[in-house]
């Protein structure tokens, strides 16, 4: 599935009871997202883990600050990566998109376990 239309992307370091980092991308009018328990692979070969969660609204894309105690989340979330991407294929069980953000560049890959459905493997594909 090849769209033009260039979409956005953002990474959110997020200090909750674990650091992880929060990969949003935006399809069907809200920001897809999964939890990445370690930094987000810049290079060809490294593979990272990715915990599909909760969708969340497209103005969430620019929110940093402190989610407060008691309250899902709770934490310092702040803007690790930002930028735009594009759609190359999008499948129930694959997705694959061309990021251009200021830390991550070029062809990414989020293939999900066929064992545990919340579970996807993230990495770069080119």
């Amino acid at each position: 599935m090849n769209e033009d239309k260039m979409r956005t992307y953002v990474v959110q370091k997020h200090d909750a009871s674990k650091l992880h980092y929060d990969l949003r991308l935006e399809i069907d009018e809200t920001l897809k997202s999964w939890a990445i328990p370690k930094n987000p692979p810049r290079d060809k070969g490294t593979k990272r883990l990715a915990v599909q969660t909760e969708d969340h609204p497209l103005s969430y894309a620019d929110f940093e600050g402190t989610i407060p105690e008691g309250q899902y989340g709770a934490g310092k979330v702040e803007i690790w990566d930002k930028g735009t991407f594009d759609i190359e294929k999008l499948e129930k069980d694959k997705i694959i998109v061309r990021i251009y953000g200021e830390k991550l560049e070029g062809k990414y890959c989020l293939i999900q376990f066929t064992d545990e459905k919340k579970n996807w493997l993230f990495f770069k594909c080119d």
